[in-house]
């Protein structure tokens, strides 16, 4: 799922770009285009609030001197605040480019900013030692 994530969120966000500089105007395809990368984004973020409450690394490791061990602080802090940041970020792109159909290229603008940014916030927090089986 979170390869799916990121594959919406790079879709939309290259549509986003191609849209903004390229001057053409935001409709109901490119709002739709969009929600590739909030739907699953908000999956995503549902089976990790899921996962944090049933995972032994969420509730176990969140005991006193967990903020001194980097990744007990990244998985129990880190990573969930970034995570709920992004998709906050991404959730307000896709509301704001919603209601500019038909005006111009300013959806575009909204979802190339604020998925960026969401983007950025997740490739940052992603436990790539755990991805990539170190």
């Amino acid at each position: 799922m979170s390869y799916l994530v990121l594959l919406g969120l790079l879709i939309s966000f290259v549509a986003a770009l191609a849209g903004w500089f390229g001057n053409k105007n935001f409709g109901d395809k490119d709002r739709k285009l969009g929600l590739l990368g909030l739907i699953p984004t908000h999956l995503q973020w549902v089976i990790g609030v899921i996962l944090y409450f049933v995972s032994p690394k969420g509730i176990e490791w969140a005991t006193e001197g967990f903020m001194k061990v980097s990744e007990q602080r990244l998985f129990v802090l880190e990573h969930p605040l970034t995570m709920i940041i992004a998709v906050v970020l991404i959730t307000v792109g896709y509301a704001r480019a919603k209601r500019q159909i038909g005006a111009g290229n300013k959806g575009f603008k909204s979802i190339a900013i604020f998925y960026g940014i969401g983007l950025i916030l997740i490739l940052s927090r992603i436990p790539w030692n755990a991805w990539l089986g170190n």
